[in-house]
């Protein structure tokens, strides 16, 4: 056993001497850090090849180890422990590392970079399982498990559980998308991976002891589930029925199970039946689940096994030590029982000395169940006349096959079945080729690497996988190594690439079976090399004419030869005109014949095809047909093989020109040299020649590539430095057009600023002057509303008047007919009439009086109060226009001065005219107010006229009674003449002729006038005119006043208004140069 220690190395060898087959253990691997100290290795983890693992220590470094390689090399440095491990399946360089510090990182094995960090977790990942698709991964804790998208490394869903019970393990199922979830109370889920939908739980076992399951292992067609724990019982659970099949019960040293591993085989079809249970003691013993049979173990008590990894394909198994190391087996040198082949479905009964008298007897043998194809599937029991053998067992010697098999039962088999059961084929194959298995020798052959004429076979040979490709790539490039004119055969791919696909998971028994296939179904191909191989075409074309003559002389007459009817079929190996399972059926008729059964293959399929073949005259048909399928029964022609190869004559017969079966020699592959070797050595000689001047070609290409490259790059510098500076020019242009455009566009906006700050300005002059307008309008109304209240308040007087002085008139009327009832009376009661008529008088002149100081209080009153409201309305008037002023010195502007002056002159000119206007008015009034003062004053003197006369006949009957009352008209003449002097002065006032006249009355005339009672009584009607005139002269000056007093308003208004309109101009010319 090779000790490998990597120690502080970043990659390396695994083992330095190549492990003797036979030996269980392959390589001991350890790491000693500084001062000889051991580091721990943890975990590990196989890829899908089942030849890279992963392996993690407690230092954090994780290393890859390619065991068909023997190389190592560390990938990752992550400064923690690792909890576990796990390949992403879809991207083959990632893989999955859970941490001490509860999280999972995913890491690229070839970059060494960190993809993805995923956190989550409370706890320590125990486990990490992903899916067959390489989609998703679940993450298993003690108190979680996670379900991961592996595409965006997103959480999808989280299992939550109940503290008081644990999760064991969930993981997913192989080829399925089922999720088992194993709880720490022996219950088991399984769900839908992509609903997460509960679909069934495995009934917990009542009977029997609890077993606390621990460790589960499944098959890998995922139909079987075997559970263990505190205990030495396993449970096996069927997971398709949901049963419990079987219970398994250990050896007594085991008392509890710590892991569960099943180790798959190629040839079980993914049912394993060795299922590896590692206990407490360290030891992993490996046992048949069906026979519970102890196969083999790992392991000892003195080194123990801490955890165990299984590759996939089941040829090696990993194994951490107790000490922390490293142990790699090899499964095929543990244990030779899984080499075995199955159990014979044919019983034989052989004779003895002992009992002669048997060899006549016939035994009825009932075969096992066999898989047998539909058409032989009524067949039930076959009944065997055995008898031993009389002579000697040197043909049983001959037909002994490698693990116990016999090649003359198995061509038994083969006839009665038509096929051996696709379980075992490949077993089979190997038996009847007696594959070696030289594992040194061809690892020599693919150390060398790839054939340099293989290394563009994926242009000539496209294949649309790439396992595929690389596959057959390594097995051709092998052949081409072992002998140098399989570098030179066109065909060789054909011939290989059925056995690469069958076989694509090991390439060494694919390599081995193709190079039996050459040596022995290949005998003599390539003596004529490069041309087909003659011989073996004649050999087909004899046969053919001696059991065809019809079809072959067809072919002749057609000019078809051998080299189209018989070599696409050898040259394919019938890969091309057969399917797969017909593909298969046949070549388990030729690996178990002769060498010329091939041959024998040929020319049967050739005459099965005759009536097509017949009715075919051209040679593009003929090569379609051959390089086509066309509807055959394989059963059917391989009978007609076996036919040909029972009744060809001898001297015609391929036997006798081929050799018998020869397998390869162990150990060492055979010298191949059944070939020209001076052609192949010639072609090779011309192929390398060829290869040095391409390459000398390629090389001066290069070169002439290197320097046409470095024209072109300096071409390109220039032009890119003459592009630069272009670029530069035009983006200095731009700059200075950008910057034009920039200066254009602030000058815009400074232009758009001012218009702006123009149009606000205007807008604001323009609501000024809509308010100015608007305040002279209100001004305006107010003034013409307060001259119409005068207008209809002097109307209103003069119908006052009016109504006056038709009372006036109609009480003098009165007064006439009362003096006249008066006088009639006065001559019967003169006495007492005089001092009742002196009262009277007096009562009417005081009457008179106090109206009269009535209405002159009334007026006073009316000029005071009109007086107040012109001095509000002055107050008020100057005060806004004290507002305006200030307004219009914040506001005004100088573009509007013209049109303010003008608007202004305008208005000067509308008040002047309103002013003249009124002036007009006002005198039309006073000229209208004389006249009907004049008129009044007309009418009544010429009443008093009137009365005079009619007064003057009675002056002299009177004259008795007037000297009598003259003391008294006498002592009440004070009075009268007081009336008399008023009434002078109204009529003075007024200008009329009545008073001229009464101005030149003589004082004695008015005082005989007011001495006689008996007359017309003018001093009565004085005194009544006098009283009456009074008040309306007053009346006449209040107006007067009035309108003198509302024509100084006006003025001050015009000059105030003056005054503002110099002012607003000297602030607006003001902030005009502010502004500029």
């Amino acid at each position: 056993m090779e000790v490998t220690d990597i120690g502080n190395k970043e990659e390396g060898k695994v083992w330095h001497r190549k492990p003797t087959p036979g030996k269980g253990v392959l390589v001991t691997v350890v790491r000693t850090a500084q001062q000889a100290k051991a580091v721990r290795f943890l975990h590990v983890a196989f890829d899908t090849t089942g030849d890279t693992f992963l392996a993690g220590d407690h230092h954090g470094n994780i290393y890859v180890f390619d065991i068909s390689r023997n190389r190592f090399r560390l990938v990752q440095k992550t400064g923690q422990a690792c909890t576990a491990l796990a390949f992403s399946l879809r991207r083959t360089t990632e893989f999955l590392v859970a941490l001490a510090d509860n999280t999972i990182k995913c890491f690229d094995k070839d970059t060494k970079q960190l993809v993805s960090w995923m956190r989550g977790h409370e706890g320590a990942v125990s486990s990490i399982s992903v899916h067959s698709s390489g989609r998703y991964a679940i993450s298993t804790s003690l108190d979680t498990a996670q379900l991961w998208d592996l595409d965006t490394f997103q959480r999808k869903r989280k299992l939550n559980i109940k503290q008081s019970v644990g999760i064991q393990r969930v993981f997913f199922l192989p080829l399925s998308n089922t999720i088992l979830s194993c709880f720490s109370d022996d219950s088991i889920f399984a769900w839908e991976s992509d609903t997460l939908f509960c679909k069934y739980q495995l009934p917990v076992p009542d009977c029997g002891p609890k077993i606390s399951y621990k460790a589960f292992a499944v098959t890998r067609d995922g139909k079987s589930l075997a559970a263990g724990g505190r205990s030495n019982l396993l449970h096996l659970w069927c997971l398709d029925s949901r049963q419990l099949v079987r219970v398994i019960q250990m050896p007594t040293q085991v008392r509890t199970v710590r892991q569960l591993e099943f180790l798959p085989d190629s040839f079980d079809g993914g049912a394993s039946q060795t299922l590896g249970v590692l206990s407490q003691d360290g030891m992993m013993r490996f046992i048949n689940i069906h026979t519970c049979k102890l196969l083999f173990h790992m392991g000892s008590h003195d080194n123990a096994i801490t955890t165990v990894t299984v590759s996939p394909n089941g040829r090696h198994v990993v194994a951490i030590m107790d000490n922390g190391s490293i142990n790699v087996y090899s499964v095929q040198s543990l244990t030779q029982e899984l080499n075995k082949p199955p159990p014979s479905q044919v019983a034989v009964v052989s004779g003895s000395d002992a009992d002669q008298e048997l060899s006549n007897l016939k035994v009825k043998v009932r075969s096992e169940v066999v898989q047998r194809p539909a058409k032989s599937s009524g067949r039930r029991t076959q009944v065997k006349i055995l008898r031993p053998p009389a002579g000697s067992t040197a043909e049983d010697k001959e037909n002994e096959l490698p693990a116990g098999l016999n090649k003359k039962r198995l061509v038994a088999l083969l006839k009665a079945f038509g096929e051996y059961p696709a379980k075992y084929r490949m077993f089979v194959w190997r038996s009847l080729l007696c594959l070696p298995e030289n594992h040194a020798s061809y690892s020599s052959l693919t150390d060398k690497g790839l054939h340099s004429a293989y290394l563009t076979l994926h242009d000539k040979y496209p294949i649309k996988s790439h396992k595929l490709q690389r596959g057959l790539q390594r097995v051709l490039s092998a052949l081409a190594h072992w002998a140098a004119i399989f570098g030179e055969v066109e065909y060789l791919p054909l011939i290989a690439f059925p056995f690469v696909k069958l076989f694509q998971n090991n390439p060494m028994l694919c390599f081995e079976v193709v190079a039996t296939v050459i040596v022995n179904w290949c005998q003599h191909w390539f003596e004529y090399f490069p041309n087909p191989p003659l011989n073996i075409l004649s050999m087909a074309e004899n046969v053919l004419a001696h059991h065809d003559k019809e079809l072959l002389q067809h072919l002749v007459d057609c000019g078809i030869t051998s080299q189209l009817y018989v070599w696409p079929l050898l040259e394919t190996l019938f890969s091309e005109v057969l399917t797969r399972d017909e593909w298969l059926r046949l070549f388990d008729s030729i690996f178990s014949n002769h060498p010329s059964f091939l041959l024998m293959a040929c020319v049967a399929y050739i005459t099965c095809c005759r009536e097509p073949l017949l009715l075919c005259s051209q040679k593009q048909d003929f090569e379609y047909f051959f390089h086509h399928r066309n509807n055959l029964d394989v059963a059917a022609m391989i009978k007609e093989a076996y036919r040909l190869m029972g009744s060809t004559p001898a001297d015609i017969h391929p036997r006798t020109m081929l050799s018998d079966f020869t397998p390869l020699t162990k150990g060492q592959y055979p010298v191949f040299n059944h070939y020209p070797e001076f052609i192949v050595e010639y072609q090779s000689r011309e192929r390398e020649k060829i290869r040095l001047q391409e390459m000398e070609y390629l090389r001066e290409r290069q070169e002439v590539s290197a320097m046409r490259a470095d024209f072109v790059r300096r071409q390109a510098e220039e032009e890119a430095c003459y592009a630069q500076q272009e670029l530069l020019q035009k983006a200095e242009e731009q700059r200075r057009n950008i910057l034009a455009q920039e200066e254009e566009k602030l000058t815009q906006q400074r232009a758009k600023l001012a218009a702006m700050k123009r149009e606000l300005k205007v807008k604001e002059i323009q609501l000024l002057d809509a308010t100015r307008s608007r305040f002279f309008k209100n001004q305006q109304d107010l003034k013409a509303s307060q001259i119409q209240e005068l207008e209809q308040e002097i109307s209103r007087k003069m119908d006052l008047r009016e109504r006056e002085t038709a009372a006036a008139v109609q009480d003098l009327e009165v007064r006439q007919m009362e003096l006249e009832a008066q006088r009639k009376r006065l001559e019967q009661h003169l006495l007492k009439e005089q001092v009742r008529m002196g009262q009277e008088v007096e009562k009417e002149v005081g009457m008179r009086m106090r109206r009269a100081d009535r209405e002159q209080g009334s007026c006073t009153d009316l000029l005071h109060s009109s007086q107040a409201n012109m001095q509000a309305l002055e107050e008020s008037l100057a005060e806004a226009c004290q507002l305006g002023l200030e307004s219009d010195w914040q506001r005004e502007v100088a573009e509007r001065l013209q049109q303010v002056d003008a608007e202004q002159e305008r208005k000067r000119e509308r008040l002047a005219e309103l002013h003249r206007r009124t002036l007009a008015e006002e005198e039309r009034l006073a000229d209208t107010v004389r006249d009907v003062a004049g008129r009044k004053w007309d009418e009544v003197m010429s009443a008093r006229a009137q009365l005079q006369e009619q007064q003057r006949p009675l002056t002299s009957e009177d004259a008795d009674g007037q000297r009598q009352t003259r003391p008294l008209c006498l002592t009440r003449g004070l009075p009268l003449r007081h009336s008399a002097s008023a009434a002078v002065s109204v009529g003075t006032s007024t200008g009329g002729p009545t008073a001229r006249l009464n101005c030149a009355t003589s004082p004695k005339q008015a005082g005989t006038n007011m001495v006689c009672l008996n007359s017309s009584s003018p001093s009565e009607s004085t005194s009544t005119n006098f009283s009456l005139d009074r008040g309306r002269a007053q009346l006449d000056s209040s107006e007067r006043e009035l309108l003198k007093e509302i024509r100084e308003l006006r003025q001050k208004l015009l000059a105030r208004a003056n005054e503002g309109s110099s002012a607003s101009s000297q602030s607006v010319h003001a902030l005009s140069s502010v502004s500029q």
